[in-house]
Order: structure tokens, then sequence, then C-alpha cells
């Protein structure tokens, strides 16, 4: 396929329509990412999330900077909400990550959410293979920053960093978020702001607590930034490398590609399976029994167990 030699080539042009095939569902999407699929494995994939206003944005343009200072290469996903009603999104990443227009070594993609359950477009997964398979020492997934999207991300990177800002509220309530279970490296960004190192105190709690339960697991640095003027990004660039080599040295990398390959798997299946069998009985026929479900003549549980005999 000549798209997919060119985008190995160090085509941007090939690769920017690489992705957008995946993101559209085409027909040539499937043959493509097979064709992909024995160049990736090299990259490391990175997730960066938190709440809105954080600073997730404009965090890793200047850690994508520091990459390339370091003459490595960085592929960015950026995924913006879209809206429920109809799917269009902002995708304003891209004009927020303007220092990074015409490096060579960085390719930005924004990526709308697309109602996806968790915050992640179904796509993010193909996409990041395609930035591995096009040669990016690193992958960087910005995610929404809402709902459940940081566990999603979690699933989908081998590190992930949370941010969170001082001024944003109660800090101890924002850790009952479930964000500290998948934080491999806190970050207080916006450190020049009042109430920073109080922020970093209660997470610090946080993390002396879990390290008294278990003494041998990796221990989340908590680093401060001010990612506006790059001030604490080359640490937590050191930190994101020591953790990587953390992961190499335990297994941990391989168990956490495993799970994730297992994850993608599922997810694909549900969606090859449940698109056959829409295909197969027609929308009228779906739409029949919905029809049926509104009127309360039958539950879904029964409708999907009558619909899964017929496969």
């Amino acid at each position: 396929m000549e798209l997919v030699a060119a985008a190995l080539d160090g085509d941007r042009y090939a690769l920017a329509r690489l992705i957008s095939l995946i993101e559209d569902r085409h027909a040539a999407a499937q043959d493509a990412m097979s064709a992909l699929f024995p160049h990736t494995g090299r990259a490391h994939l990175i997730g960066v999330t938190g709440p809105p206003g954080s600073g997730k944005s404009t965090l890793v343009n200047a850690l994508a900077q520091q990459i390339r200072e370091l003459e490595r290469t960085a592929g960015i996903i950026a995924v913006d909400p879209s809206s429920p009603f109809t799917g269009g999104a902002l995708l304003g990443d891209r004009v927020r990550m303007r220092d990074l227009t015409g490096d060579p070594g960085v390719f930005v993609r924004s990526m709308a959410t697309r109602g996806s359950l968790g915050g992640l477009a179904q796509a993010t997964n193909d996409v990041v293979k395609v930035l591995d398979a096009a040669g990016f020492d690193v992958v960087l997934i910005e995610t929404v920053g809402a709902g459940q999207s940081e566990v999603e991300i979690a699933r989908t990177a081998y590190t992930t960093v949370v941010l969170e800002a001082p001024g944003m509220g109660d800090e101890v309530q924002a850790l009952k978020a479930g964000l500290m279970e998948i934080a491999d490296i806190l970050v207080v960004n916006k450190a020049d702001r009042p109430g920073a190192a109080r922020t970093a105190r209660a997470l610090e709690m946080v993390i002396d607590r879990n390290a008294a339960r278990d003494s041998d697991a990796w221990q989340p640095p908590i680093l401060q930034t001010i990612a506006l003027d790059g001030s604490g990004v080359p640490e937590l660039l050191d930190a994101i490398d020591e953790h990587r080599r953390h992961l190499c040295a335990t297994g941990l990398l391989a168990e956490r590609e495993r799970r994730r390959v297992e994850r993608e798997l599922v997810g694909v299946l549900e969606r090859e399976l449940l698109d056959r069998l829409v295909s197969r009985l027609g929308r009228e026929h779906l739409d029949r029994w919905i029809e049926r479900v509104v009127a309360r003549e039958v539950d879904v549980y029964t409708v999907a167990s009558r619909l899964c005999e017929t496969v």
C-alpha cells in the first residue's frame, strides 16, 4: 500500500491521510494497520491527564520541546471533547501548540472523542500504532480531563502523568476521583500560584500512606512545574525515563503491554461482532426491538439474549 510505505518513509501528508482513514473507519484502514503493525512496539506511550484547567496542553507542548532538545522525536495525540449532539469538537490543541509548528520531529493530531466512553475515541489505539510505526520515540496522549477519561488513558499508556493545579478546589477531594490509582508521576502544575505547596503536601500524604502498604512498588514522584516557562519540565522528563527503566527492569512493561493488547482485542471484537449482528439482522429489525423496549413490552437484557441467539 503506497500510503503506508510513504508514511514509514516519513511523509507527513501520508501520515495524516492514514490517520484520517482510521478515524473515518475507511475500508482500507484495516489493511493499512496490518501492514504497519510489524513496525510497532518501539515508542514509549505517555498519558497526560488531569482536570480541565490544570494546563495539560501547555505542559505537553513544553514536554515535546524538551524531548526535541534531547534530539528525540514526539508524536502527540490530543483528545478533545465532542459535542454529544453534533459530534463536533473544538480541536483547539493545535492552536495551543503553535511552538511546535514546522518541527519535523513533532507530529500533532487532534482527535474528537465522538462520545466514546472514557473520553477516548475508538480510533486512538490505532493512531498510537501509526505514530509508533512512523518512528516517533515518544507518543504523548493528552486526555479530555473529564469524567472517567483519566482511568481510560492509564489503560493505553505505559507511563501516566497526572496533573493537579493549585486553586482548583479541595485538593483532598480531588484525590478521591481515582487519579491516585493510575498515576505513575504526579505533577503540580502552575507552581508559581498560591497554594502550590499545599497541593503538593496533600499529594505527599496520600503517597506516603500508599508506600506504607507496599514498600516494593513504584512510588509516584511529586513534581512541581510551570509549563508556561518550562520550569520543572526537564525533571519531569527525567522522571518519565526513570519510570520506563523501572518498567523494563521489573518486567512490568511487558505485563502492561499484554493487558493493553487484551483490552484492545476485546474492544475490537465487541465492535466487530456488533457490526456484523446489525448488518445481518438489518437496522429495521433492531429498531423494532428498540420500540418494544420503549413500550415496556420487553427489557434490554431479554432483547440482547434473543439477538445473540441469532449469531
